[in-house]
């Protein structure tokens, strides 16, 4: 499945891998972290914000072929037409974790949220991103 074929090596690097994603979900799920190194960090030493929107963007991204997938059996690319974040913390260093979780799927139009937490499962953002398959 092609949700899959960014992280099962092959190829040239994708986005996902050059940001360091590593995806760490299961058949019910879509999950993945990113360890924080320092070119994700603003000069202050905090988690640039495009890092945390970036690895909720991708998740969901890959979210939501699934949960079309699952609805429909048919396996469309869901390009992303809309993305809401709500940032509500920050952290320097150490890791992030996102979870994507279907809102509502159908055959025009997805909606995905996912939650994006720190250390300590500290809520740092929360982002709804809304798909259409091509």
């Amino acid at each position: 499945m092609y949700i899959l074929a960014s992280y099962l090596g092959g190829g040239p690097m994708t986005f996902d891998q050059y940001i360091g994603m590593q995806y760490d979900g299961d058949g019910e799920r879509v999950a993945a972290k990113i360890v924080i190194e320092s070119h994700h960090c603003n000069p202050k030493g905090n988690i640039n914000g495009g890092v945390l929107i970036t690895l909720a963007d991708n998740l969901a991204t890959g979210a939501a072929g699934r949960a079309y997938f699952a609805k429909t059996g048919e396996e469309r690319f869901m390009v992303g037409v809309d993305l809401h974040a709500v940032m509500l913390a920050n952290q320097q260093g150490g890791s992030v974790r996102a979870l994507a979780r279907p809102v509502r799927v159908g055959r025009r139009i997805t909606v995905i949220r996912t939650e994006v937490r720190g250390d300590g499962d500290r809520l740092l953002a929360e982002v709804t991103t809304t798909h259409v398959p091509t």
